[in-house]
């Protein structure tokens, strides 16, 4: 585990501000679809649930495959991490947001059949979305700088030890 704490760190922080802000909105407010203008016409906070995935896309299908599916890819990048060598920190990080949104929307799922969306951009017409979603492109962004040259000179080899620096 402590050979790529980023991923953790991320993850766990990630998962629990997720799950922390849905708590919020659901005590917070009395009705779904109550919002409140934080910002009028351009930044809401907006109580919505959502049995689809990330910006309600496969919302009018059942849903059930997508509990699995956040199931799969929570437990398939903690296995994979977990037996990889050190992984680059930049990785690290993608793989942990990544994680950390899909245990988030996974749990609400598999909990309630749904997710809590909340963060609603009005300005560009967006979908709501959460804290999940959020970690979950941050995660991908990540992931895909991490293979561009720029980033990867920057990071040691996968199972290069350093044992000055443990990340």
């Amino acid at each position: 585990m402590k050979r790529n704490h980023l991923f953790w760190l991320a993850g766990i922080i990630g998962f629990l501000l997720d799950q922390a802000t849905k708590i919020i909105v659901v005590l917070s407010f009395d009705e779904l679809g109550e919002t409140i203008a934080l910002w009028e016409n351009v930044f809401h906070l907006t109580y919505v649930i959502n049995p689809g995935a990330a910006f309600s896309l496969f919302a009018e299908t059942n849903g059930t495959w997508l509990r699995w599916l956040s199931l799969a890819v929570t437990i398939g990048l903690i296995v994979y991490v977990w037996r990889s060598p050190r992984l680059p920190k930049l990785e690290q990080l993608g793989y942990g947001f990544v994680l950390a949104g899909a245990a988030g929307n996974g749990l609400d799922r598999f909990l309630f059949g749904y997710v809590v969306d909340f963060l609603d951009f009005r300005l560009i017409q967006f979908p709501v979305f959460n804290v999940a979603d959020i970690c979950i492109n941050i995660g991908i962004i990540c992931l895909i700088l991490v293979n561009f040259p720029f980033f990867q000179g920057s990071q040691r080899p996968r199972g290069e030890q350093n044992h000055h620096d443990e990340s």
